[in-house]
């Protein structure tokens, strides 16, 4: 499909129409039909600004659905599970639910992203160079920077641990584009190596504790309280008691069920509003649709709220809502428009079904007190968040996709820059964020445990998904030199803070951080030389 732009524009329709590789797997729009069909070839630069901005825009809605849907539903789950509790012999808080559930919610993005890239052989070289690439940012950018904001002691056992762990995927990922294949056993060998990883930390952590003799910690005591924005609630449903004694009613009053839908679907605090500087009201204006869709469509369960953040006219919608948007975008809605019998359609069904338990969970439930079941809605919300990822994730790899062919770049480039960039924005805030309020070392850590899971995770399950039973092996041949320059630098920035840290008794300076972001300046000028062919290979 690449040679699309050598022919002649006014074939360009008729190419694209023709050529079977030019079609894009899944997804609701059809990108390239878009760029070389609809849009004249003289309005090309419109048509490629407009999809810029709409890859802007993917990356917004993959952040908010993550973090204020998918990540509260995973906690609710967590707890829900008695996860979140002292279990048997020792504590399972900090270590299990930190690299599982709350790895898990960080990495939703990035592993979804690679999944869908993963799905196509032609994309495939987007999640490596995905993959990596967010890799090598988080490891020389997000944790130089870190260093830069508040220099610190790094914790010296978790940060060998994960290095090493870390090292041994990357090691595992280079030999398998080195043969160029994977099968099941290695897919399988991915996720049994997170498995592992977490059992390290699960018994390093006990390990510790024994030693340092200070018996059972109390729930959630391992993490320190850090100050939080009530704007991260905001769009969960808040009502007047979320801010505070200044805005709590002086008598208490049974609100209307009207009142609490309207409340419960409004994004936006006026009060906060008013307050906030210019540039956050513009940003928060393009993130109003997206949440105002997400409130419609996924329940959020909160259990640090008194009434578990029950809604009653919003949840008796979700029942509706949130089951007809996971057959509407499975399979981009392939399964949602199939006709029963060829009569009646499974939307149809779902909403019918749907309606009627809707109807009997308002008439047996109360506005001020949640349902035994109310956990159910976790579930329900876990499930909802991600099919939007999922959605959203799709639509992403097919812009990057078509963009590539529109200026002739490869998969990787793409996926080392546009996409693990926009995966690793939110970390990246974030952590400097964390870094900046005072916890330096906490947010070191999440650089190297949470791409710890991209990886293993990403790679493992994406590729164990594409096989099939009469197909046990996934072909991931590196389609340039760029590749291998990838892979190294991230195992040489790996050594490089594998030897570097311990050499300076796990002190970490201002030194340490503008060398790693030196470094990946680099890189990335190395990397894009490569993709320009002005670095290559002499033919022998």
């Amino acid at each position: 499909c690449w040679e699309v732009r050598k022919h002649n524009s006014s074939e360009w329709c008729r190419f694209i129409q023709s050529n079977p590789d030019c079609r894009l797997e899944g997804g609701f729009l059809d990108y390239l039909q878009g760029v070389f069909c609809v849009f004249p070839p003289r309005l090309l630069p419109l048509a490629v600004t407009l999809y810029a901005l709409w890859l802007l825009y993917l990356f917004i809605i993959l952040g908010v659905t993550a973090e204020k849907f998918f990540c509260p539903n995973l906690s609710a789950i967590s707890t829900n599970l008695k996860l979140s509790h002292n279990v048997a012999v020792f504590s399972l808080t900090s270590p299990l639910h930190g690299v599982t559930f709350l790895a898990f919610g960080n990495g939703a993005p990035d592993v979804f992203s690679a999944v869908v890239a993963f799905s196509d052989p032609r994309t495939a070289g987007l999640a490596i160079g995905a993959i990596f690439g967010a890799g090598v940012f988080v490891t020389t950018v997000v944790a130089g920077g870190i260093a830069l904001v508040k220099p610190f002691t790094a914790a010296s056992r978790p940060f060998l641990r994960d290095v090493i762990f870390y090292m041994v995927a990357v090691f595992l990922t280079f030999m398998i584009l080195y043969f160029g294949r994977i099968t099941l056993g290695e897919a399988l060998g991915y996720l049994g190596l997170y498995i592992f990883y977490v059992f390290t930390v699960v018994l390093c952590t006990w390990i510790h504790r024994r030693q340092r003799g200070e018996g059972l910690p109390p729930p959630g005591s391992w993490e320190p309280e850090m100050p939080t924005d009530t704007e991260e609630r905001e769009s969960s449903g808040t009502n007047s008691g979320d801010y505070g004694e200044e805005y709590r009613p002086l008598l208490p009053s049974q609100e209307t069920s009207l009142r609490i839908l309207t409340t419960a679907l409004s994004p936006l605090d006026y009060r906060k509003w008013r307050r906030k500087p210019w540039y956050w009201r513009v940003f928060k204006a393009f993130k109003v649709p997206v949440e105002l869709v997400l409130l419609l469509t996924v329940p959020v369960v909160d259990p640090d709220k008194d009434d578990l953040n029950w809604k009653r006219p919003l949840n008796c919608l979700h029942v509706l809502t949130s089951p007809l948007l996971c057959v509407l975008t499975l399979k981009s809605g392939t399964y949602g428009l199939y006709q029963i019998q060829g009569v009646f359609p499974v939307w149809g069904l779902i909403m019918l079904v749907g309606s009627v338990l809707a109807i009997i969970i308002f008439i047996t439930t109360s506005n001020e007190e949640p349902p035994k079941y109310h956990c159910v809605f976790a579930f329900l919300g876990f499930l909802a968040s991600a099919m939007w990822i999922n959605a959203a994730a799709t639509e992403l790899v097919n812009i990057l996709r078509t963009l590539g062919i529109i200026f002739q770049l490869s998969n990787t480039v793409l996926g080392l820059t546009l996409l693990a960039w926009g995966n690793s924005i939110g970390d990246t805030f974030s952590d400097l964020t964390m870094a900046r309020q005072g916890y330096p070392r906490m947010a070191f850590s999440a650089c190297f445990g949470g791409i710890i899971f991209n990886i293993l995770v990403g790679v493992g399950l994406g590729c164990l998904l594409q096989m099939t039973s009469s197909q046990l092996v996934v072909k991931l041949e590196p389609d340039s030199l760029l590749v291998w320059i990838l892979a190294g630098a991230l195992g040489l920035s790996l050594v490089f803070s594998f030897v570097s840290v311990p050499a300076q008794c796990f002190q970490l300076g201002k030194a340490y951080g503008i060398c790693l972001i030196l470094y990946y300046l680099a890189f990335l000028c190395v990397a894009l030389l490569t993709e320009f062919r002005v670095i290559r290979l002499s033919a022998a």
